[in-house]
């Protein structure tokens, strides 16, 4: 008995290994016209067994790209469409050039960060008022998630204002920020037949 961790590693392990042997066999015919024969019923026979994309528009190039990885490019027959060469799979995507600045409280996240500045440079009024409110008591829903300690907003607002490059200035007396509520488990209620009787 062979098992199929004892047999070679299958290109495309969805079509299974029934598939990858028709492939494999259509390698050898070395009739074009049969081998031409063969691989439209190998394609026919893959494209049933995905039937929910047969109504996506790539559907018949996606199964002739599928067959030409499954015979790793050897496959010599007339393609009806334009299948995928080999060096467009082994092209590595472009590095991510990542911001690497540093956050100056990690528990309040570079979005806060951006915002604290946003907010800053607001013209005075009502707009501004509330988006420091808000960034504020999302700071401090932050802070209290990181240290699970109490903190009072006086702290909160001296980190705004660090935050702000010193553009905000803010004190109890402009805002009071809503205390988080501890979360309270509920006792288990006892069933009718286990109440205590007295």
């Amino acid at each position: 008995m062979e098992y199929n961790t004892q047999q070679r590693k299958l290109p495309l392990p969805e079509y299974g290994r029934s598939v990858q042997h028709m492939v494999d066999h259509a390698l050898t015919i070395e009739d074009r016209e049969e081998r031409q024969r063969c691989a439209r019923t190998i394609v026919n026979i893959m494209g049933g067994m995905f039937p929910a994309l047969r109504d996506s528009a790539d559907f018949n190039r996606r199964l002739w790209d599928h067959l030409v990885i499954m015979s790793d490019f050897q496959l010599d027959i007339d393609y009806p469409v334009e299948v995928v060469k080999r060096e467009s799979l082994e092209v590595k995507p472009d590095r991510l050039s990542y911001p690497q600045k540093n956050i100056r409280f990690r528990h309040y996240g570079r979005f806060i960060e951006d915002l604290a500045k946003t907010a800053a440079d607001m013209p005075d009024g009502e707009e501004k008022q509330r988006l420091l409110f808000l960034v504020a008591s999302h700071m401090k829903r932050d802070y209290l998630n990181w240290n699970k300690d109490s903190v009072e907003d006086q702290k909160i607002f001296d980190d705004l204002s660090l935050l702000a490059d010193g553009k905000v200035q803010l004190s109890t007396a402009d805002f009071r920020l809503a205390e988080q509520r501890p979360f309270i488990p509920r006792k288990k209620q006892m069933g009718g037949s286990q109440k205590k009787k007295y």
